[in-house]
């Protein structure tokens, strides 16, 4: 059975405007999308000691996604202050990831074994793993990044080499924009670069060829964690032997559907 790893950022969504909190966070997010998905997956990361910590622990663990190699330590879990905008998530501020940003994650002997058992790990620009990329792309799994939407060049260059799948927001390019910075960055041979754009279609890269696919239509209720539910379909499609385009078309269909539920993936509690 395939088994997946998301290693990084863990927070609490906070949605001001009706004051409830929902679990999130990239790396989180992956995790939580695949088991949904019926893989396996675990999630290493760096938790507080407050509610917000407590909370995501408590999905966690009713999930069944192991997190026991994760860091327990005293502080502010990852939060996030946010709205909604006709339906789409709006970021208000944050606590930059609080301990996890303070803490910077460094890996055991022991978390290295347990990681190269999983036939797949993802991480990304918030998850405050960017000094370990070098080290885990060693260990001869897979490496999944999320560039996310404001990435720099300069980070690009920095990382891009280390993963074998880098995602890109990339919706303010053209279609031919994308393509050549797709192109651009593209590294090595094996590698997958892929672009999404919002509600223009998305584009992936191989080295040889380009693939596109259109987004599915939906009212949306809130569009938090669209995108890494597209990056998680997309990666179990495409690792468990499906084309490109196929695993496009498996993508844009479950981000759709993520996006009729509240947060990324619900179990939200109120806060004061």
């Amino acid at each position: 059975m395939v088994k997946v790893l998301g290693i990084g950022d863990n927070v609490v969504d906070k949605y001001v405007h009706v004051q409830v909190m929902y679990p999130g966070g990239n790396a989180l997010n992956f995790a939580v999308f695949a088991k949904k998905l019926g893989t396996e997956a675990a999630f290493i990361g760096t938790f507080g000691d407050d509610r917000e910590a407590e909370h995501v622990q408590s999905v966690l663990k009713e999930l069944n996604i192991d997190f026991s190699r994760s860091r327990f330590l005293e502080g502010e879990n990852g939060c996030a202050r946010v709205t909604l905008q006709e339906g789409d998530r709006v970021f208000l501020d944050s606590n930059n990831g609080g301990v996890t940003g303070k803490n910077l994650l460094i890996l055991t002997e022991e978390d290295k074994e347990y990681i190269k058992a999983f036939n797949l790990m993802h991480t990304g620009l918030y998850s405050h793993t960017g000094h370990l990329l070098s080290e885990l792309s060693s260990l001869g799994v897979p490496l999944s990044f999320d560039f996310s939407d404001d990435f720099e060049q300069e980070q690009i260059d920095k990382y891009i080499s280390h993963v074998q799948y880098a995602f890109f927001s990339c919706s303010h390019l053209s279609e031919n924009e994308t393509r050549e910075f797709l192109k651009r960055n593209f590294q090595t041979s094996g590698q997958l670069l892929v672009a999404t754009r919002g509600n223009a279609p998305a584009i992936a890269y191989d080295g040889d060829g380009f693939y596109s696919q259109a987004p599915e239509s939906v009212e949306a209720v809130d569009t938090m964690g669209a995108g890494d539910s597209f990056i998680t379909a997309f990666l179990l499609s495409y690792i468990t032997g499906n084309e490109v385009s196929e695993s496009l078309k498996t993508a844009v269909s479950y981000a759709a559907k993520s996006c009729l539920v509240e947060g990324s993936f619900g179990f939200g509690i109120s806060y004061s």
